[in-house]
């Protein structure tokens, strides 16, 4: 192999070479595959009960509400304790959750109200178990590799999603909605194994909050008082909650703009998929963290999904999808792994709280906004507003990015200490 190809490979995908994550990267593989295979199928039994779009709606936002309420809570816990055996709990819950949804289908006893009842429960599982997940990614690699991890993590995420789709249709077709249910509560396993069997002398553990009073608020004011975090979160609420609707969209998109049907829909999500996985590998190579390159990538992600809002042909959106969801990976790793580096190890965990609830929290907002924004001026007004959303957080990050700029630089002992940080990043 050519001597610069592999050294291109080693730095795409040099998180791999910590052996805690690499056990922790193909456990969760396997296991979000079963979750895509049981979002696909849940939709489809929920349509089947009820054949109402209006449930399936309800069922989403019961499904995500606890983390939009929970989620800044659910930071203090991560924070107090132990992330990985918090971990191997929540994910073994969410494993018998699946085991029930699908034992039931499969007997054909499930009912609509339990659905709902399962949703919350994986709903509450999703809000504590989010933090923790994300703020253990930099204690098994490191400050070093933290960046490649989070761009590799969001790449197995939208392979998953490509793949998990498609093999719950099969499976459906064939033994039917049930057995999606208990394959994916299989696949949880594979993820409690991966946790289970760590070298955890090699771990890196954030020291852990004392349990006091008050550390929700805690939370929030060493938040809101700098503007590393703050800014970032607030670009992934904007962004968060009109750009990522996706699922509200591109079903719009594919029956009305262009005409098509449930295959039309497949591969303009495929496209989608497509352009994350290779956006992801090309940011695990080549990405940088900082408010810089974020407000950079917002403004190309918000670039991307104008460009699909006027595509006027169905070949030229299925190119622009794939330009989307490569802006996507970019934004999402950039935003996440620059808050990991920029919030203090206690604190890691309510910090990556407040970033789940600002891009997943909002979801139960910015689905049936967006579905307005559809109503009133089509889909390709939903995808605008989308694009709007990220011109909007480009315009505030470029803000703050010119205002730390012109901050006078303090000399040390140590060095400079000013904005570069900040605005440049890593």
């Amino acid at each position: 192999m050519n001597l610069a190809v592999a050294s291109q490979l080693r730095r795409t995908f040099s998180a791999l070479a910590v052996p805690n994550f690499r056990r922790y990267f193909i456990g969760q593989s396997v296991s979000l595959v079963g979750t895509w295979m049981q979002s696909v199928a849940q939709s489809w039994l929920v349509f089947s009960l009820t054949r109402s779009a209006t449930d399936l709606g309800l069922v989403v936002a019961v499904q995500t509400l606890p983390v939009l309420v929970l989620g800044p809570y659910a930071g203090v816990i991560a924070d107090r304790g132990d992330k990985r055996r918090l971990m191997v709990v929540l994910q073994a819950l969410m494993g018998v959750q699946a085991l029930v949804l699908g034992i039931l289908a499969v007997a054909h006893l499930v009912t609509f109200w339990e659905l709902c009842v399962l949703a919350l429960a994986l709903g509450l599982n999703n809000a504590f178990e989010n933090p923790s997940r994300q703020a253990f990614v930099l204690e098994m690699v490191g400050a070093k590799n933290v960046r490649n991890a989070v761009s590799l993590n969001s790449t197995m995420v939208n392979a998953a999603r490509a793949v998990g789709p498609a093999v719950a249709g099969l499976v459906i077709a064939v033994a039917g909605v049930g057995v999606c249910f208990l394959l994916n509560a299989a696949s949880f396993v594979a993820v409690v194994y991966s946790l289970r069997s760590m070298d955890v002398a090699t771990l890196q553990p954030s020291p852990a909050a004392p349990r006091s009073g008050g550390q929700l608020r805690e939370g929030l004011r060493y938040v809101a008082r700098d503007p590393a975090l703050a800014v970032p979160l607030l670009m992934m609420a904007l962004v968060g909650t009109v750009a990522y609707e996706f699922q509200v969209s591109l079903p719009v998109v594919a029956g009305r703009t262009f005409h098509g049907g449930a295959e039309t829909y497949g591969f303009l999500t495929a496209a989608m998929g497509i352009g994350a996985v290779l956006g992801g590998l090309l940011t695990a190579t080549r990405g940088r963290t900082g408010l810089r390159p974020m407000t950079l990538a917002a403004a190309a992600f918000g670039a991307t999904i104008a460009l699909a809002a006027l595509s006027p042909s169905l070949l030229l959106e299925y190119g622009a999808l794939v330009l989307v969801g490569w802006g996507s990976v970019s934004f999402l790793a950039t935003g996440n792994s620059s808050l990991q580096l920029a919030a203090a190890p206690s604190m890691r965990g309510r910090v990556m709280a407040l970033w789940a609830v600002a891009f997943m929290g909002s979801t139960p907002v910015g689905g049936p906004l967006v579905g307005w924004v559809i109503a009133q001026g089509g889909a390709r007004a939903g995808l605008g507003a989308g694009a709007l959303s990220c011109v909007l957080a480009a315009a505030l990050g470029a803000v703050v990015v010119y205002r730390v700029a012109r901050r006078p630089v303090q000399l040390t002992e140590q060095g400079p200490v000013g904005p570069v940080a900040t605005a440049e990043g890593a």
